[in-house]
C-alpha cells in the first residue's frame, strides 16, 4: 500500500538529528524550535519530493572510530557537541578517510607490529648466556682449589682429591706382635739334686702329670732361662702343692739372690694333708733384662723346702 503523497514533506522526512553533525551546522541548521523542521533550513519542500539527507554511505569498516577520540576530546574540552557520528573527512581540513588493511600479529589496540618480541628474545638469550657463563666460571674456580689442595696432600693415590693426610690418618706401619711372656713346665727344667721328676700326685698341669719333688733337702734346685723381650719390672708366678704347711725357697735372678724368700705358704689355708688337696699359687716381684734371664729356685740352708713343683710363669707387674 503506498502512502498518499500530502504534497509538503513530513517531519519524518527530515533528519532530526541534523543539528547535530558537523556538515549541518556549516549548512547553518539549529536545534529544534529554533527553525523549521529537525535542524536543515535547506531548500523549501517540494511536494511530493522527499528531503534528501546529509548522511553519507560508506563501506562498512571504512569508518575509523579510534581515530576520532582525540579530536572527540579536543570538541569536548572547546565546549562543543562531541560528532560522534561523523566520519573524519567531514572535519574541517581532514584527510578523506580511506580503508586501513586489518593489523596482524599486534597484541593491544592501536598500536602496530605488536610488541618488541625479537628484542625480548635477544635480552632473555642473553641473560641465560650470563648465568652459563657464572657457573662455568664457579666449577672452573673449584677445580682449580681442589686441584690446588689435592697437590698439597703429597699425591696419595688413596686419598680423595683435595683431602689432606692427617697425621692419625696416616697408614700406620705393622708391628711384629709382641712375644708371649714365657710360661715352662717345672718338670722341663734343669733340675739340681736331689730334686727329680714324679707323677704319682694327681692334679699337676705339666705333660703327663708331671711335677718336680724331692725339693726337701739342701741343694735341690730348679732353673729355668726365660727369655724377655723388653727389659722391666715383672711377676714370677710359681703353682706348687705343700702338706697343708707353710714353706719356702731361695730366689735367685740372673746370680742374684733376692734378700727375701719366696713363700710358698698355705694360703688356702688347708688342714688336709693331703698333697692333691693343696695345689695353689704364689708370685714374686722380678727384675729382668732384655733377651735371656736366668731364673733359680732352690733349696737353701735355713728354708723350709717341704714342696713340689709344678710349673713357672713370667706376668707383667
Amino acid at each position: 500500500m503506498t502512502a498518499a503523497n500530502t504534497g509538503a514533506s513530513t517531519p519524518e522526512d527530515d533528519d532530526p538529528f541534523g543539528y547535530l553533525y558537523e556538515d549541518g551546522r556549516a549548512a547553518g541548521a539549529t536545534p529544534p524550535g529554533q527553525s523549521r523542521g529537525y535542524g536543515y533550513p535547506g531548500p523549501a519542500a517540494q511536494p511530493g519530493v522527499p528531503r534528501t539527507s546529509y548522511n553519507q554511505v560508506r563501506t562498512v569498516g571504512e569508518r575509523q572510530y579510534g581515530q576520532q577520540v582525540p579530536q572527540q576530546q579536543a570538541h569536548a574540552q572547546q565546549g562543543q557537541p562531541t560528532a560522534q557520528y561523523a566520519a573524519p573527512e567531514t572535519y574541517p581540513g581532514g584527510p578523506p578517510t580511506r580503508p586501513v588493511a586489518p593489523q596482524t600479529g599486534g597484541h593491544g589496540g592501536g598500536r602496530s607490529g605488536g610488541p618488541n618480541t625479537k628484542g625480548l628474545l635477544i635480552g632473555a638469550i642473553a641473560v641465560v648466556a650470563v648465568v652459563v657463563i657464572g657457573i662455568a666460571a664457579a666449577l672452573i674456580t673449584s677445580g682449580g682449589e681442589d686441584d690446588k689442595a689435592g697437590g698439597q696432600s703429597g699425591g696419595d693415590g688413596g686419598t680423595s682429591a683435595g683431602q689432606s693426610v692427617k697425621p692419625s690418618d696416616e697408614p700406620s706401619t705393622p708391628q711384629d706382635p709382641q712375644e708371649p711372656l714365657p710360661k715352662q713346665d717345672a718338670a722341663t727344667l734343669q733340675l739340681g739334686a736331689p730334686a727329680a721328676l714324679a707323677k704319682d700326685i694327681k692334679g699337676a698341669e705339666g705333660a703327663g702329670g708331671a711335677f718336680v719333688t724331692g725339693f726337701n733337702a739342701v741343694g735341690a734346685s730348679v732353673t729355668w732361662k726365660a727369655k724377655i723381650a723388653e727389659a722391666g719390672q715383672y711377676r714370677l708366678y710359681v703353682r706348687y702343692a705343700i702338706p697343708a704347711q707353710d714353706a719356702n725357697a731361695t730366689l735367685t735372678v740372673n746370680g742374684k739372690a733376692n734378700t727375701n724368700p719366696l713363700g710358698l705358704k698355705n694360703f688356702i689355708h688347708s688342714s688336709d694333708p693331703a698333697w692333691e688337696k693343696n695345689w695353689q699359687t704364689t708370685w714374686a716381684p722380678v727384675n729382668l733384662n732384655k733377651g735371656e734371664n736366668e731364673l733359680k729356685i732352690s733349696c737353701e740352708a735355713g728354708n723350709q723346702c717341704n714342696v713340689i713343683l709344678d710349673w713357672l710363669e713370667v706376668k707383667e707387674g
